[in-house]
């Protein structure tokens, strides 16, 4: 992947450049704006990059789903650019029809032009495989007015629909800054060449992932070592037949989390020194943080573990104090509550206090860094969900969208 071709590499003066972004952003049910712009900043480098260097740049991006209550024009995205580039942006509320393809060919250079949301074109939301898309209308009534595309999507680099992957066989094609910057962080921190020791930090609640993530990285000797907390981390201490209660059983069960102890039994018998698990836990007693060491379980009937203890963040602390690399995915609690912030404060902390080369990403861990004021001090932030989880698993193959890039090259 370090070989794909970037902006910096093609000369875009003069030329008609379609750039596929993430726009897709919170949208205020009440009001229906956007509530937050992180994204469409962080896409703004590329656009900016583009029009200063005298490129027509479309701009082409999607907000929502069909049926959702976010799925909405990008009419306000493109003020907002606007706002954010200090420079007019002009809309076209549609796609790819006469009127499109005539304020596209109006274009100067310098100009950005953004398209309404991809996905009020049907064809959209259809995955297909790469050469079936680029036979999409929507591809064929755009490509001949274009002399370059630029996808900066890896958000979307799983997906394989019409804009994000149709237009790469087609036109010259490279990666925007944003693409670029997310794979060269990942790969740097998710890659054997992670500088040692690495040590990946998984908390949350999506247990099948963090496992497929966790096999990965200590079986490709990429990690060092696992701090797992979290629902992972509860899972791999009743596979180790800690006693943690029924009410927390039942939990599992109810979420589907139950099935994969089994697994997560043999992952931790493969790799039992390298994964480190909570030592205490905190509870809710009389609605006080009461916390409970391993060998005082099980826990007091239908008490739930909502949080890391202190005996636990202090092991967790000075491993991450120890390492190079650090891969952060998941809170190690329910931070929202503040009774139970503590291992998501602290853990975070350490992890902004390293001199380590830090990659955050996910939505929770986002959020609970930006809480505790902390985002500025991580190396790198990937606004990335599923795209990250599936480069830290290994399954390169299915970020669709690199996978076209590497098999249509383009001189």
């Amino acid at each position: 992947m370090e070989n794909l071709k970037s902006i910096d590499d093609i000369k875009v003066n003069g030329k008609r450049v379609l750039v596929r972004v993430d726009f897709n952003s919170p949208i205020d049910p009440a009001t229906g704006k956007i509530q937050d712009d992180t994204r469409i900043r962080r896409h703004a480098r590329t656009i900016q990059n583009l029009a200063k260097r005298g490129a027509k740049v479309i701009v082409m991006a999607h907000q929502g789903r069909p049926g959702d209550a976010d799925f909405t024009s990008l009419e306000q995205h493109a003020e907002v650019l606007g706002k954010v580039l200090g420079r007019p942006v002009k809309f076209v509320n549609s796609i790819f029809d006469e009127t499109a393809r005539d304020e596209i060919s109006k274009l100067r250079e310098g100009d950005i032009l953004v398209l309404e949301n991809t996905r009020f074109y049907s064809e959209e939301v259809i995955e297909r495989p790469v050469e079936e898309q680029a036979k999409i209308e929507m591809v064929q009534k755009l490509a001949p007015l274009l002399d370059a595309y630029v996808n900066d999507a890896f958000s979307a680099a799983h997906r394989s629909q019409p804009s994000l992957v149709g237009f790469i066989p087609v036109l010259p094609s490279v990666l925007g800054k944003v693409m670029k910057a997310e794979i060269d962080a990942l790969m740097k921190a998710a890659g054997s060449s992670a500088q040692k020791p690495c040590v990946y930090v998984l908390g949350g609640a999506k247990p099948k992932d963090t496992l497929k993530v966790i096999e990965y990285v200590l079986e490709q000797n990429i990690a060092d070592s696992v701090l797992a907390s979290g629902v992972m981390g509860n899972l791999f201490l009743l596979a180790k037949n800690f006693d943690i209660g029924d009410a927390y059983r039942d939990f599992l069960t109810e979420k589907g989390y139950i099935n994969v102890i089994d697994k997560a039994t043999d992952v931790l018998n493969k790799f039992k020194n390298r994964i480190e698990l909570p030592e205490d836990i905190a509870i809710a007693e009389n609605g006080q943080r009461v916390e409970v060491s391993l060998d005082e379980l099980p826990l007091p009937t239908g008490r739930l573990p909502c949080d890391i203890g202190q005996k636990t963040i202090a092991k967790f602390s000075r491993i991450i104090n120890q390492a190079k690399t650090i891969v952060c995915n998941g809170s190690p609690g329910q931070y929202e509550k503040e009774t139970f912030a503590l291992g998501t404060k602290e853990l975070f902390s350490a992890i902004a206090e390293s001199e380590a080369f830090s990659v955050a990403g996910g939505g929770h861990t986002i959020a609970g860094l930006n809480k505790y004021g902390l985002l500025d001090k991580i190396s790198f932030v990937s606004t990335s969900g599923k795209a990250m989880l599936l480069l830290l698993m290994g399954e390169h193959k299915k970020l669709t969208v690199l996978e076209a890039f590497k098999t249509y090259s383009h001189s």
